[in-house]
């Protein structure tokens, strides 16, 4: 027997012949100080015997390793339509008829492609292997194809090993070669498995709607998922022991979302699966995705595909991060971003268009001898004529008003906003006392309405009573009448809270009775007692919040399953996710219980998983609706999902402009010093310019719009200040180390983890310091400059900590209006905080990311 062994410590390439006796086999590996791949060959074929992983100076064998190869075969084109119906766990069909935005994701989510049924599976082990290139070379022959495959191990990464397959056509037909199986993890030896952008957890699920549409479990059949949702491209599993085995395509594989001058969001070049074909857990791409582009061939044609095999020593994040940093350079892709309008200017020419009621499409209605204010809203609402309303980020709107004084906001905005807010609870007795009566006012039918259907939830309540009221209270204390509507409230969701902790999904409007009982409500409903805790002091709500947690932290956090809150998209996992991370954080704060800091720390890093990482953003030009673009401007990488998921708006519209995320990641990054936090919130909030309207500086909400403004959501605009305030004023703490802070109020309801300032003073280098906000006061001559406004509670004194938000060094001059703030026209000095020395405000210069804090005293 010849015995072939192949070295590579990193780049080191030796073959050994050694000797052998019994029956004629040899062995082939590949290996290194990190891993190692050793193939047996048996009877013609080449079998992967053991793949073993270093892992802190110890060797550690992964369970049944495989290597076979898999071929799927089509003579003729797949069908598009469904290829089965599926029953909720409670029986049904889903999704049911009135959900009509999901009804063609879900057709396309169920083809035989798609749930991988179609074609002829040719499962097969190579025939021959030799040393080539560094590598092995792999050959194999079936009746309808030739199959050559390179493998050798990645110089730059040694835990990564690179392959190469090449598929010659032998026949007409449709083609798709999947990467072959490294080894089929035991699900018995499984502790995590994830499909990034789809479905994580650690269980697997049984009832394919609930894996499949909500990513609660792991599916339990071998799917085959779209790039389009794939946040970052990189499907895994990793074991009980350990290591994590997860197979990244190569750059460019995948398709653009805006591939030359027009969307290209729905193409499909490239399958993902948790599992291979005959549904053992093994990572597995599809190139290409069998009936879609150049998976049609004539006999002679070939096609060839790169991917890697990363096998770490770690979990499922780290390999997420080596798939998103080191391999489609994420990183490198945000420091091509550069703002052309500062986020602090967007602010306040958004004031402007939030006070002109044609610009922002605000309305005054009269219901039950009240004067209700909100803005149009023209997206979809069950039972609107064009004539639904809705107020989104009640703590923006009051922090705008009380940070620009403004009279236009004072009198006749939030007045007539509270108003729409006391209105919107019922106050009658009966089941629903408390609660909200619906998101929406419908004015020409004069009542308040869900979103999709005669559903009243309890997170309804925790949004649209609890934050909304909580927020308001924490600028008007005083105020009684919204201290009695909190705590009629806070009564409700304590009624509904169950012994265990947990909340129902829904009630029925008439019925009163339990609905959407398929699904569990793993969303922070549990947040509402903690705003009732801290605004009224009663720990009978705190113990209550801390039961929710509890379970939320077992049977969301630990398994990886979530739900989301758009009642439109029927819950599909979306931003409460981010959310959750930041209602854990807030309750360590009120009870420094370490357990909730941890599992926020899991949460947001779980939310990763909802920012897209792919594909590699850079100069090229491409035309957007007529204007020439460089791709990284209107790329997709560092935004978050509104929901993916199979049937989540992602499918078709692409991803989000709120980034509400970016404060909450910004001080993940604080707390844990992980960069790629830091770097997904900046890469999320700066150089978004495309996707602004110039006219009024709202940007719009999804992606595929680009810059067409708030467009049918014009309250969208409140949340945009909002989460820019909280992004800058997370960076500002950050970057002063803690010498520029701000009390944080609660968070938004339901787009995502971003907080309230403005309600009481901060700390800005030792001084008590109100937030100002003063337009022409100062401006700097380069757009990646924020000035952030405080006046000292004590002292005519005004700080202005100046954030560079720009991956690159910037110089810049500032121009200061003394007569904004002062009647001498002039600051008797001016210095910089952190050094107390004399400042000039020409040449300024600040490190990438950097900021310092000018002091004027007058």
């Amino acid at each position: 027997m010849k015995r072939i062994t192949l070295l590579l410590p990193i780049l080191l390439s030796v073959l050994n012949v050694l000797q052998a006796p019994a029956q004629r086999t040899s062995v082939k590996a590949l290996s290194n100080h990190s891993i190692r791949v050793q193939w047996r060959e048996t009877d013609g074929a080449l079998k992967i015997e053991a793949i073993a992983v270093n892992k802190k100076g110890q060797w550690t064998k992964l369970a049944a390793p495989s290597g076979e190869y898999t071929l799927l075969y089509s003579e003729t084109k797949p069908s598009t339509e469904s290829a089965e119906t599926f029953e909720k766990i409670t029986g049904g069909k889903f999704p049911e008829e009135a959900y009509h935005y999901q009804q063609t994701q879900w057709k396309e989510s169920t083809t035989a492609v798609a749930l991988n049924t179609v074609g002829r599976a040719i499962h097969f082990f190579p025939q021959t292997g030799a040393a080539k290139d560094n590598g092995l070379e792999f050959k194999s022959e079936t009746d309808v194809a030739g199959i050559t495959a390179h493998w050798r191990i990645d110089p730059r990464f040694p835990s990564d090993v690179l392959v190469t397959m090449t598929l010659n056509a032998k026949k007409k037909g449709y083609f798709s070669l999947a990467t072959p199986t490294l080894a089929a993890l035991p699900v018995d030896q499984m502790s995590w498995a994830s499909v990034p952008g789809y479905f994580q957890g650690n269980f697997i699920q049984k009832n394919f709607v609930l894996a499949y549409a909500y990513g609660h479990g792991i599916p339990d059949r071998p799917v085959v998922y779209r790039e389009r949702c794939a946040s970052t491209l990189s499907p895994l599993v990793s074991s009980k022991d350990g290591i994590t085995l997860s197979v990244v395509p190569e750059p460019g594989l995948a398709r653009d979302p805006w591939a030359k001058d027009r969307i290209t969001q729905t193409d499909w070049h490239l399958g993902l699966s948790h599992m291979n074909r005959k549904a053992q857990l093994s990572p597995t791409l599809y190139y290409p995705v069998l009936g879609e582009e150049k998976s049609e061939m004539e006999a002679g044609q070939s096609v060839s595909y790169t991917f890697r095999y990363s096998l770490i020593a770690g979990d499922w994040f780290q390999a997420t991060k080596h798939a998103a940093v080191d391999i489609y350079k994420f990183r490198e892709t945000l420091a091509l971003r550069q703002s052309k309008q500062a986020l602090t200017d967007r602010i306040e020419k958004m004031h402007h268009y939030l006070i002109d009621p044609k610009t922002s499409l605000w309305n005054i209605e009269e219901f039950k001898g009240k004067q209700i204010g909100a803005q149009s809203y023209l997206g979809g609402v069950v039972g609107s004529d064009k004539d639904a309303m809705k107020n989104s980020d009640y703590g923006a709107m009051w922090m705008l008003a009380n940070a620009t004084r403004d009279p236009e906001l004072i009198q006749k905005v939030l007045p007539p906003a509270q108003n729409f807010k006391l209105v919107q609870q019922q106050t009658a007795k009966g089941f629903f006392e408390g609660a909200v009566e619906g998101q929406y006012y419908l004015a020409k039918k004069k009542k308040f309405v869900e979103e999709w259907g005669e559903v009243v939830e309890p997170i309804a309540l925790t949004y649209y009573v609890m934050l909304d009221v909580g927020n308001m209270l924490l600028f008007e204390p005083d105020n009684a009448e919204l201290k009695e509507r909190l705590t009629l409230g806070a009564e409700k969701l304590l009624s509904w809270q169950r012994e265990d902790g947990s909340f129902a999904v829904a009630y029925d409007r008439k019925t009163e009775q339990e609905t959407f009982k398929d699904i569990q409500d793993v969303r922070p409903t549990f947040y509402g007692l903690i705003v009732a805790h801290r605004i009224l002091k009663d720990e009978k709500y705190l113990k209550a919040a801390e039961k929710g947690a509890e379970w939320f932290l077992k049977n969301a956090v630990e398994t990886g399953a979530f739900l989301g809150v758009c009642g439109d998209a029927r819950y599909a996992p979306d931003f409460a996710t981010g959310q959750s991370a930041q209602a854990l954080l807030d309750l360590f704060d009120l009870t420094q219980n370490k357990k909730y800091q941890d599992a926020a720390i899991t949460c947001a890093k779980i939310y990763t998983s909802s920012i897209y990482t792919h594909p590699i953003a850079d100069h090229k030009p491409k035309t957007v609706n007529g204007t020439v673009r460089e791709d990284w401007e209107i790329s997709q990488t560092g935004l978050s999902f509104e929901h993916g998921g199979i049937f989540g708006s992602a499918t078709r519209l692409g991803p989000i402009q709120l980034a509400s995320h970016a404060g909450l990641f910004i001080r993940i990054y604080q707390l844990t010093g992980e960069q790629l936090f830091a770097d997904m919130a900046r890469a999320a909030a700066i150089g978004r310019d495309a996707f602004v309207d110039s006219k009024t500086s709202v940007a719009s909400y999804y992606w595929n719009a680009m810059n067409r403004g708030a467009g049918p959501y014009p309250h969208h605009a409140w949340w945009q200040v909002g989460w820019i305030t909280d992004y800058l004023l997370s960076e500002a703490a950050l970057r002063s180390n803690g010498k520029v802070t701000f009390p944080r109020g609660f968070v938004t309801p339901k787009v995502g983890p971003h907080q309230t300032y403005g309600f009481a003073p901060g700390d800005v280098f030792g001084d008590k310091a109100s937030l100002v906000i003063q337009e022409g006061f100062i401006t700097a001559d380069s757009p990646s400059i924020d000035p952030i406004i405080s006046k000292s509670t004590t002292q005519n004194i005004y700080y202005v900590t100046l954030l560079n938000n720009s991956p690159q060094p910037t110089a810049f001059n500032l121009k200061i209006d003394h007569g904004k703030v002062s009647e001498s026209h002039a600051a008797a000095s001016t210095k910089w905080a952190e050094t107390n020395q004399k400042a000039a405000i020409n040449n300024i210069k600040l490190p990438a990311f950097g900021s310092r804090t000018l002091q004027l005293n007058y």
